[in-house]
């Protein structure tokens, strides 16, 4: 028997409940939401994106550039670093960017050796534009919850990222 708000993680726990009645189901509560709810929502990024005429690796290239402040431009190293993503893709990401005119290469430092990748203009006026529309359709995801829920929500789900994260060794990433 179900009732009108039970939902698939709540019969996945009572079936397990009902078949393991020595092991703790209480996870499946969170952790089968949370996994759900991130499939929805990358699938949602995607296709938000694949919209507005870009992918999630370009806008996380732009987006590091454009929160580093102006001008706009960082080393790989620190392009990598600042994304949590190697060296070998941001080389790729960057060779992308470039070829669709939304970051240029410049020589840098003393001996012109060192590299730093610049937005242009045209990256920057994307990034904005596609950040300002992910994120206001993003907001309206979230019309369900009132703002003490979005608060409470987001504080727990930041302690456990946090604690997760310590517990794997993991950082979490930024958003774009």
């Amino acid at each position: 028997m179900t009732t009108r708000d039970e939902d698939g993680a709540d019969r996945i726990q009572a079936a397990w409940r009902r078949e393991l009645p020595d092991v703790p189901v209480e996870s499946i509560g969170i952790i089968t939401r949370i996994w759900r709810l991130a499939q929805l929502l990358s699938d949602e990024r995607r296709r938000t994106l694949e919209r507005l005429g870009t992918d999630s690796s370009t806008l996380d290239l732009l987006s590091t550039l454009r929160r580093s402040g102006p001008p706009y431009e960082l080393t790989p190293g620190q392009i990598a670093q600042r994304s949590f993503v190697t060296a070998g893709a941001i080389s790729q990401r960057v060779a992308r960017a470039e070829a669709a005119g939304l970051v240029v290469r410049n020589r840098s430092g003393d001996d012109g050796r060192s590299v730093v990748v610049a937005l242009t203009e045209t990256g920057r006026q994307l990034n904005e534009r596609v950040v300002g529309e992910l994120l206001r359709h993003e907001e309206s995801l979230l019309d369900g919850l009132d703002q003490p829920a979005r608060a409470e929500l987001a504080n727990s789900l930041k302690v456990l990222l946090g604690q997760l994260g310590r517990r794997v060794g993991a950082e979490d990433r930024p958003p774009p």
